[in-house]
């Protein structure tokens, strides 16, 4: 009588244990469907939505190690990828037909995969959390990723920059 007491006992415990284990995984599953994924690959995404004009912007970096955030150019919405190697705010050719810029003069550009032509443009206003910057030099650049804006160093020239622990830290300067 004994053993057979301990055997539901034990039976009893495995069924608790299996229980758990999937209140757990559906936990887990809704966490990630409802963002949690999101949050460590787009750590900067809700910057748009929560800065005070003029305010200094702290950016995380995204678990590929990349400072990306939303911001606006003209007043559209775009995913910015800062980049101090960049010259210019370089806009791939199919977003910039969208956003209506005027292509300027011809340019050659060297990036990462190697020397390639586009045209200079003039951006009326480019914005990111609550900095605003007026009449910033673009790029139009063909062969860019459609949805991912270059912020180089037309725009961050015109910043106090400061990166530590992982965090970059932008503001206008005093």
């Amino acid at each position: 009588m004994a053993t057979h007491m301990a055997s539901q006992t034990a039976q009893r415990g495995g069924i608790v244990m299996m229980l758990l284990f999937w209140i757990l995984l559906m936990a887990v599953g809704t966490w990630w469907i409802h963002g949690g994924l999101e949050e460590m690959m787009r750590p900067n995404a809700n910057i748009v939505h929560t800065l005070p004009a003029g305010e200094p912007v702290t950016l995380k970096r995204n678990r590929a190690g990349h400072f990306e955030s939303p911001g606006r150019i003209n007043g559209t919405p775009v995913t910015f990828l800062l980049d101090t190697g960049a010259t210019y705010v370089a806009i791939p050719a199919e977003l910039a037909s969208e956003l209506g810029l005027e292509p300027g003069r011809s340019a050659w550009f060297n990036t990462a995969n190697g020397r390639v032509e586009g045209t200079l443009t003039e951006l009326d206003e480019v914005s990111l959390g609550g900095l605003k910057v007026q009449n910033v030099q673009g790029s139009i650049s063909p062969g860019m990723e459609r949805d991912t804006v270059l912020l180089g160093m037309s725009f961050l020239n015109l910043l106090s920059i400061e990166i530590q622990s992982g965090e970059m830290v932008l503001s206008l300067p005093k």
